[in-house]
């Protein structure tokens, strides 16, 4: 799922010239991924809501694969950018669910962790699956990553199928509770520190490539390498921040969102340095990244016993970030800063992380909090993730 909303930035001048479309008309395929995530994820939260959970994941996974044969056997642009909002919400409904059936079988006090493994997927994507799909869309055209994909996905399906448990008996959710979840300023907080983290880093990573070949003096062939060490440095960082957010949330996430402004002002400054440019595009991936598994973790916990929509909303809420910051990005390159403007807009978002999250801070939002007694029912499906239980 990763490699499939990040590798068609690679596959744009096949999928243009084969579909007769500019450049520009192309690019919307990645915009479409990104506004069904941002309206699907919660929206699909809500409207699986009484699915089981195991079922939800493999439908999902079916969904995925067919958007991606769609795509695959398609001549239509219209038809491939329709398959891409669906990939799009498939995507999302696989990450609300899973992310809530992970934390649940890793228990409550390895729930960062859990989400640092289910976030490794992403990376890895990003170190292999988008570089060995643009490889393959290269030799064999861009509907090749497209097969390959559906394939995985189908086998992701089966073997969900084979090893995740059915649904324990649970009270059945209610989404009244999903939505009164969410009048907890303490997940609006959180949701605003992952868009805003998660926009800066991304609005550097976004207009890396000329960063690295114009003002660092890289050369082009050279780029994909450092972009390696960058998704090298993500995998780092959601696993050492997976562990370090189960034991100190807050001091994880303020000295992760500290450690990323200082980072990006350092590439906007230093970045004429070929060295320094890319030891700092590696390092922004450890400190960007540190930051999501706790992130994560917190919009469920502060949910309590209605994560599902949460789970959704914390799955939109990046890629908000990411296209107000690409957006934001892009302007401040065609300005007279250039290509020190995306890392300078990336600094100011990681600085304002710290407004949030120091709030969370000053309401010690993570300190155990007395509650009424709960029915069994309602006490078992909350388990992991109540403060109660979690504090």
């Amino acid at each position: 799922m990763g490699t499939t909303e990040f590798v068609i930035a690679g596959l744009l001048p096949e999928i243009a010239n084969d579909l007769n479309v500019s450049l520009s008309q192309a690019g919307l395929l990645i915009t479409a991924f990104a506004a069904g995530m941002i309206v699907g994820a919660p929206a699909m939260a809500v409207a699986t809501l009484h699915l089981p959970r195991r079922s939800t994941l493999i439908l999902a996974l079916i969904v995925f694969a067919l958007g991606h044969l769609a795509a695959a056997l398609s001549s239509s642009f219209a038809l491939v950018l329709a398959a891409r909002v669906v990939t799009a919400l498939a995507t999302g409904t696989f990450w609300c669910v899973g992310a809530v059936v992970a934390t649940t079988a890793a228990g409550p006090a390895a729930t960062s962790r859990a989400l640092g493994t289910l976030l490794g997927g992403m990376t890895v994507a990003t170190v292999a699956g988008v570089p060995l799909g643009a490889l393959l869309g290269q030799l064999s055209g861009w509907r090749g990553p497209f097969w390959v994909l559906a394939v995985l996905s189908a086998a992701a399906a089966a073997v969900i199928g084979r090893y995740i448990p059915a649904d324990e008996r649970r009270e059945a959710p209610s989404v009244r509770a999903e939505f009164a979840a969410l009048r907890d300023a303490r997940v609006w907080l959180t949701l605003s520190a992952m868009t805003l983290l998660m926009g800066g880093v991304l609005a550097t990573y976004t207009y890396i490539s000329p960063l690295l070949t114009e003002r660092a003096g890289i050369p082009a062939g050279a780029v994909p390498m450092v972009l390696t060490g960058y998704g090298l440095g993500a995998l780092l960082g959601t696993t050492v921040g997976g562990r370090l957010g189960d034991r100190r949330p807050l001091a994880t996430l303020i000295t992760a969102a500290a450690m990323t402004t200082l980072v990006l002002l350092l590439l906007t400054l230093l970045s004429p340095s070929p060295v320094a440019a890319v030891v700092l595009v590696t390092l922004m991936g450890v400190t960007g990244f540190a930051a999501t598994p706790a992130l994560g973790a917190l919009a469920l916990r502060f949910a309590g016993s209605a994560p599902t929509l949460a789970s959704g909303v914390s799955g939109a809420a990046p890629n908000v970030g990411i296209a107000l910051g690409s957006w934001t990005a892009g302007l401040a390159l065609t300005s007279p800063l250039g290509q020190a403007g995306p890392p300078l807009v990336g600094t100011v978002a990681a600085a304002l992380t710290l407004v949030p999250l120091t709030a969370l801070a000053l309401m010690r939002a993570t300190r155990p909090e007395t509650r009424k007694p709960q029915p069994r029912a309602a006490a078992d499906e909350s388990i992991g993730y109540g403060t109660q239980a979690i504090g």
